[in-house]
This record gives structure tokens, C-alpha cells and sequence, in this order.
């Protein structure tokens, strides 16, 4: 695949997700997809993990993604975005609170065969944590 094409899987990859379409995973990641970045809760590897974690957050955290910008070189794509969501539902030991969250994140996908193989992922899971409460911020 070209990077053009690497960079078009990234953009519907989010789209889907956005869509609360998990199904279509099966189409874009591969089936041994390995998350070097994964969130903070247990869940299996693979792309089950992935189907998990995303149900998880699309039901908990309703929202979308805002690819800012994005790079690609190789079999892989760099991708600056922001996350948007409203806390609506409970995360494991956090209840929801109704709060308007934005996350940062860049994000490096690597492709294989045409699907998401692999990802490493720098979030502002800091900022997340004090939107939600759980950590309180300086001078509050």
C-alpha cells in the first residue's frame, strides 16, 4: 500500500470507531494486533482487546476523534488527534460524571497486508484522569 493508502486506513479506522462501528475492525485490523499503548484497564490482546476496549469507551465516553494532522512514511502513519467524549457512562472504578472530556494523543500505526498491525500511542492520560475527577488539579 501506498502511504496515501496507509494514511486513508488511519482516517477510517477513527471514522468507524466514531460511527460506533466495531464490526468493521475485523476489516481493518489484524487479527494479531499488538497495542504497545494500551489502556489502563485489562483487556485480551489482539483485536478482540481492541473490539473490547472501544465498546468500552464508546459506551462509557460517547464521542469522536479529530485527526489534526498526519504523517506517513513506510508501512507506517503518525497521527496528531484529539479525542472528544462526554463521561456518560461508569469506566471500571469511575462513575460517571457527566463531564465533557478532550484527550490529545499522538498516535503511530503500523500497517501490514493492508490492516493495522501495530500501535504505540503518547495520550494525555494525566489530563483525562483530572477531567474526570480522579486526580485533582494544581490550584483546585
Amino acid at each position: 500500500m501506498s502511504t496515501e493508502e496507509n494514511k486513508a486506513l488511519v482516517r477510517r479506522f477513527y471514522e468507524e470507531i466514531d460511527k460506533g462501528n466495531l464490526e468493521v475492525l475485523d476489516e481493518l485490523v489484524a487479527e494479531d494486533y499488538l497495542d504497545h499503548s494500551p489502556p489502563p484497564f485489562p483487556f485480551p490482546p489482539g483485536r478482540e482487546g481492541l473490539k473490547q476496549a472501544f465498546r468500552l469507551f464508546w459506551e462509557a465516553t460517547p464521542g469522536r476523534h479529530q485527526i489534526e494532522d498526519q504523517l506517513a512514511e513506510g508501512d507506517k502513519v503518525v497521527t496528531r488527534l484529539t479525542s472528544y467524549g462526554v463521561h456518560e457512562g461508569d469506566l471500571p472504578g469511575i462513575p460517571a460524571t457527566g463531564r465533557k472530556l478532550r484527550m490529545t494523543s499522538i498516535t503511530i500505526h503500523r500497517i501490514e497486508h493492508g490492516r493495522l498491525a501495530e500501535k504505540w500511542a503518547d495520550k494525555d492520560n494525566l489530563g483525562l484522569l483530572q477531567q474526570l475527577g480522579v486526580i485533582p488539579t494544581p490550584g483546585s
